[in-house]
């Protein structure tokens, strides 16, 4: 799996013109599923967006967490993050999931954010076109792939 988490002072997500989940302080996550991708790496990968330390304590220093703020997340699925643009001038997204199997472990991870006590999640639609509305604080935006952090 892959997440692009962008730490975010508001954040929303439209679908064909309306408001369908809206944020305040907190992480925005893009996930993107792979093919081999498991639950395992859901768990993880949840676990991992709840605990990491990206917002400021009082000093100023990157050392609290969405847990610890009692921020908000919103999980928005990409499968374009599976994309493969080593070839040519046009991605392969060969690489994905496929979209039944791809969604389980979309709500999968959602499900497992919210059984690390995470207290308000959020989710776009899965398939549907969003119109994702991103104000990155900072900017702070980390890239998360299971396969380089569960080797």
């Amino acid at each position: 799996m892959k997440a692009i988490l962008q730490r975010v002072s508001f954040a929303s997500v439209k679908i064909e013109g309306e408001v369908t989940a809206q944020i305040g302080k907190g992480l925005v996550v893009l996930l993107g599923v792979m093919g081999p991708d498991d639950v395992e790496e859901a768990d993880f990968l949840a676990a991992k967006t709840a605990g990491l330390r990206i917002f400021e304590d009082e000093n100023g220093k990157m050392n609290r967490s969405l847990l610890d703020i009692s921020g908000d997340l919103l999980v928005v699925s990409n499968f374009t993050l599976c994309a493969d643009a080593r070839h040519g001038r046009r991605p392969s997204f060969t690489d994905a999931a496929p979209p039944a199997r791809a969604n389980a472990l979309y709500e999968r991870f959602v499900a497992a954010a919210k059984d690390e006590g995470v207290g308000r999640v959020y989710t776009g639609q899965f398939g549907a076109d969003m119109l994702v509305d991103i104000q990155n604080d900072g900017p702070v935006t980390i890239l998360l792939d299971t396969d380089q952090l569960m080797k």
